[in-house]
């Protein structure tokens, strides 16, 4: 993966990360508690790359404007422009990720749920 694809993928994660945490329109501290953690045990932190998720997090969250299916939709279309870079261990890590932040305040609500379905419908569709 060439340096500017690299910044772009941990950038679209951050956008997706931020969509699950705001779909509900209220985005906890637990939840960022939560997403810098998984950063730091899964994400290899030492990589200065992801520090692209949680900076765009943090940035999308300060944009009161943004709008998380407009961040969600941009992570689908960086996966279907890059399928070849995700895999099922990738898919799988991403899946934890964003079902971690849906469950880090009172667990998962009617909105994340229907995100988290969406999102595991969109990482298990077929290459073409």
């Amino acid at each position: 993966m060439n340096p500017k694809t690299h910044i772009e993928f941990y950038k679209s994660l951050g956008h997706l990360f931020y969509a699950i945490a705001a779909i509900d329109n209220v985005i906890k501290d637990e939840e960022i508690n939560t997403l810098k953690a998984i950063i730091e045990s899964d994400w290899l932190a030492s990589n200065e790359a992801t520090n692209y998720i949680l900076e765009t997090f943090i940035q999308l969250q300060h944009i009161k404007s943004t709008n998380p299916e407009d961040s969600f939709q941009r992570f689908i279309d960086f996966r279907s422009t890059h399928q070849t870079l995700f895999n099922n261990t990738l898919n799988s890590k991403i899946i934890n990720t964003a079902a971690a932040i849906a469950n880090s305040y009172a667990k998962q609500n009617k909105s994340e749920l229907i995100a988290l379905a969406k999102l595991n419908i969109e990482l298990k569709k077929e290459q073409s």
